[in-house]
């Protein structure tokens, strides 16, 4: 039986799961016949893979803490001591051109794209990590394209009134107000779980395609960019809003990385607790929403929810925790972001399907390195 021991939702599966995971680290792994001195002797190929995560792990936050330091320096160029190493970051810039034989470098709105980039390789995956084992993956797609509703919204305001606002916040104000719609539909209907986040992709994509269509030939934006992911559709606001983004999920995650575990593997047990279930289950959507349309201005609405998928999934191939899978996961975004970008500068090709079809490389690249094996995903770790 599950009981409450403290009053921020903590039970006392916390505790066994703390205690089945030093029993899988003593002795399991052979079967429990191994002695316990032996099996309770350091591992050092296990302290070397969690050395080479977290190694990663630092990367990974000093290469998005970088970027968010570019965005910031660009909103701020005019400052003395910001107008500095603005400077410096363009030459950086103009290094690498001269150093890859590129002409891209040097140009800011290629620092909004990366920074942008780099920070969907952290929050998407670390938002998919939940998404993936709650086997909720299509709240993604379906967002995505309410996402793309408001766009389209935002789009003929802007065709009929000469409104000037940021379509990208009508679109987060529209995504978030459609992941309040599934959670609400989710929690009241008798249906199957994914059948109102079916009818709602479906429904907010025809919305969307109906708006563009009677909007046609009103305005010159090219839809396409949003459609499938475009660098150039990467603005200075896109990227400060991205910025500002990150740091909520990021923050989100963080402070109710427990509460959101326990609901992701034992959502009764959960609700026997106490734990506030529904308001978790809206906080989750809610933040996938934020994710999703801050990284539709690189991936385009079609592919945003592959960033939330693949990567877990090749995590998933090879970790033996959740929290292990977490990690991975960021890092496998990370380089697939990383060698979509050098693919799509590279052969002037799509920043969005260059990134997915890197981190699809990625995912078969670790199915062949477990062995083709499946392995069920401990809450442990």
């Amino acid at each position: 039986m599950t009981r409450d021991t403290a009053g921020d939702g903590r039970t006392d599966a916390d505790g066994g799961a703390d205690a089945s995971e030093a029993a899988a680290d003593g002795g399991a792994a052979d079967g429990g016949t191994t002695p316990a001195s032996v099996a309770s002797a350091p591992r050092p190929s296990r302290g070397l893979r969690r050395t080479i995560e977290l190694a990663g792990i630092a990367v990974t936050a000093v290469v998005a803490a970088v970027m968010l330091g570019f965005v910031f320096l660009y909103w701020a160029q005019d400052l003395p001591i910001a107008s500095d190493l603005y400077a410096a970051f363009r030459s950086v810039g103009r290094g690498m051109d001269a150093a890859f034989g590129t002409n891209v470098f040097r140009h800011p709105i290629m620092w909004q794209s990366m920074a942008t980039g780099v920070l969907v390789g952290v929050v998407a995956p670390l938002v998919g990590s939940f998404l993936v084992h709650r086997e909720m993956a299509l709240i993604g797609e379906t967002l995505a394209h309410t996402a793309f509703a408001g766009v389209a919204i935002g789009i003929l305001v802007n065709a009929s009134t000469g409104w000037d606002g940021s379509l990208l916040l009508v679109a987060l104000l529209v995504s978030i107000a459609g992941a309040l719609v599934v959670q609400w539909l989710t929690e009241r209907t008798d249906a199957y779980g994914d059948v109102p986040i079916a009818i709602m992709l479906s429904g907010s994509f025809a919305v969307g395609t109906l708006i563009i269509s009677y909007g046609r030939g009103l305005t010159g934006i090219n839809i396409e960019g949003y459609l499938f992911g475009n660098l150039a559709v990467v603005t200075a606001e896109g990227a400060r809003l991205m910025g500002v983004l990150s740091m909520i999920v990021v923050v989100g995650v963080l402070a109710t990385y427990k509460q959101l575990l326990f609901i992701t593997f034992d959502e009764q047990a959960a609700r026997v607790a106490q734990l506030n279930v529904t308001g978790y289950n809206t906080l989750l959507v809610v933040l996938t929403a934020v994710v999703v349309v801050g990284a539709m201005q690189v991936l385009g609405v079609i592919l945003v929810a592959a960033m939330l998928v693949v990567p877990v999934a090749a995590a998933s191939q090879i970790a033996r925790s959740f929290r292990e899978t977490t990690y991975l996961s960021v890092i496998f975004g990370q380089l697939a972001v990383i060698g979509g970008f050098a693919v799509s500068i590279g052969f002037g090709l799509p920043s969005g399907g260059s990134i997915v079809v890197t981190a699809i490389a990625i995912y078969l690249a670790t199915i062949v390195g477990s062995g083709f094996s499946v392995k069920a995903i401990s809450a442990h770790g």
